[in-house]
């Protein structure tokens, strides 16, 4: 069986995600960095890997995966993760949750976005990133309200919110977008901050 490899990037929110999964399958895998500060991402050798010049990308069982939803569910589906819920209502309710952070609010977060929005200049860099993380983590706070007496965003198991979650709550605490107020949120960081797959994965500082 071929070498399974994240080229990866330690800050990356979507990277972090897949690095989550991988852990939580007990999946074996190497990882190469892409420094997305020295522009690795944009040289010749990357950009032949993914021609968006972003990270992650995943080679694995023979295969090249780039985009870090559609990598979490080809893992789910060959390794039976469960990371959603078979049921097709709760599955869309689970999906529209971490959707909520990965396809609405991290892309607006996007060094790349915000460097080009504010010039990467600070002030206007962090008051950007607060802007946007603040309401966003509020609104997901909603979503998962329904859920409120399980450990995790949507039931007993960590799955695909939590994945999207963590990473995001990683990026608020960088950038100081408050969120102590968020219970909810804040039970399931403590809950997934108790497994050994969510601390691998946590960035290095």
């Amino acid at each position: 069986m071929s070498e399974t490899i994240l080229w990866d990037y330690p800050k990356s929110s979507a990277s972090y995600r897949v690095r989550i999964a991988l852990n939580l399958a007990g999946i074996d895998y190497r990882i190469e960095t892409v420094n997305l500060l020295e522009k690795a991402h944009r040289s010749n050798a990357h950009l032949a890997r993914n021609p968006q010049g972003l990270v992650p990308v995943l080679d694995i069982d023979g295969h090249r995966f780039t985009q870090s939803l559609a990598i979490l569910e080809y893992l789910d589906t060959t390794r039976e993760m469960g990371l959603l819920p078979a049921d097709p209502a709760s599955r869309a309710k689970v999906q529209a949750a971490a959707h909520a952070i990965a396809v609405d609010l991290h892309p607006v977060c996007n060094l790349s976005v915000v460097g080009h929005a504010t010039g990467g200049q600070d002030p206007a860099r962090t008051d950007w990133m607060r802007h946007f993380i603040r309401p966003g983590l509020q609104a997901f706070e909603a979503l998962i309200a329904e859920h409120d007496d399980a450990p995790f965003a949507c039931g007993h198991t960590p799955g695909l919110a939590d994945i999207c979650l963590m990473p995001q709550l990683y990026n608020a605490t960088r950038w100081g977008a408050d969120y102590s107020d968020l219970p909810r949120i804040n039970a399931v960081q403590t809950a997934c901050a108790k497994l050994d797959a969510f601390k691998a994965a946590y960035p290095a500082d």
